[in-house]
């Protein structure tokens, strides 16, 4: 990294604290925090970048616990060059750095329905790379290409067939970072999609901690798809059921709490370390397991060194 061929036009800092920028406000430093300015300039970076050096992208830290001895890498976040948002007919191109909600938002102004992202924490960038949805609908559904940077420099575009879409999760090439996706989008009176957007709003409200330091849904529903809101959804598989059975409800360690609100929810009720919440988190998927015979999958990415 010293001795790099490539001077960005971006902002290259190195041993940069990483807590700030995650919702759960914990972690240690990276080694190097990469904010490129622009598509060239990322591309032309990772050309330089020696091979060797790993390369982690970072969203908005929606969905994410960095571990407290920090990351061992070159973490990228994107930002005000890759958020714009452009609306040709029923296609909705959105910079990877836009935020799920505005782009739900810019959508529906125009006439388009992709209601779902309304809910979801966090930038379209990480939407692709979880297959994030709700409401019984995913980014799967929708997105019709996304356009990376590779490890090595080169640009490409990625179809649903390459990112091997399944459950909260997608097959990115190591390395490889994306910077806008098109979805194609259904048509829908502005009014109307603005009106269930705010019910889909209140409802979260109602049900989940948006007003704690949490980073979502901390496991993957059992049964393998999201919440579909509907009257006749089926509970008993959804994980939180199965972390109410198993009486962790309100569970504590250190500073981190599952919510009592919503027990899928994973808190930082003060001062909590990155140590504290995943050992929480860890304490769950034992206690159901013992409990239920069922083994927990982390939907939160855990990262780095403890």
């Amino acid at each position: 990294m010293d001795q790099l061929p490539y001077t960005p036009r971006g902002t290259l800092t190195a041993n940069r604290p990483l807590a700030d920028l995650t919702w759960l406000r914990v972690g240690g430093p990276a080694d190097w925090l990469f904010q490129p300015a622009d598509a060239e300039d990322l591309a032309a970076f990772l050309a330089a970048l020696p091979a060797e050096v790993a390369v982690f992208p970072m969203g908005v830290g929606s969905n994410l616990i960095v571990r407290d001895g920090g990351i061992r890498a070159v973490v990228i976040r994107l930002g005000r060059g890759f958020n714009g948002i452009e609306i040709a007919g029923d296609l909705v191109t959105a910079g990877a750095a836009a935020l799920d909600a505005h782009v739900a938002r810019r959508a529906a102004d125009a006439g388009r329905d992709l209601t779902f992202l309304r809910t979801i924490p966090g930038s379209i960038g990480g939407a692709v790379r979880m297959n994030a949805g709700c409401y019984g609908a995913y980014v799967a559904d929708h997105l019709i290409s996304a356009e990376a940077i590779l490890r090595d420099g080169t640009r490409a575009t990625l179809t649903p067939a390459d990112l091997a879409f399944g459950y909260r999760q997608s097959r990115l090439p190591e390395g490889a970072v994306l910077i806008s996706a098109t979805f194609r989008a259904g048509a829908g009176e502005p009014a109307a999609l603005v009106a269930r957007m705010e019910e889909q709003i209140a409802r979260r409200d109602a049900s989940q901690p948006t007003k704690e330091r949490s980073a979502g849904s901390t496991f993957r529903n059992p049964s393998g798809a999201s919440s579909t809101g509907r009257a006749d959804d089926v509970h008993e598989m959804k994980a939180w059921a199965v972390i109410d059975r198993a009486g962790m409800r309100g569970a504590r360690l250190g500073g981190a709490q599952m919510s009592e609100m919503h027990s899928n929810f994973l808190i930082n009720a003060g001062g909590a370390t990155a140590q504290d919440l995943e050992g929480l988190g860890e304490e769950v998927r034992k206690k159901v397991l013992q409990t239920q015979g069922i083994s927990l999958e982390w939907e939160i990415m855990r990262v780095g060194e403890n």
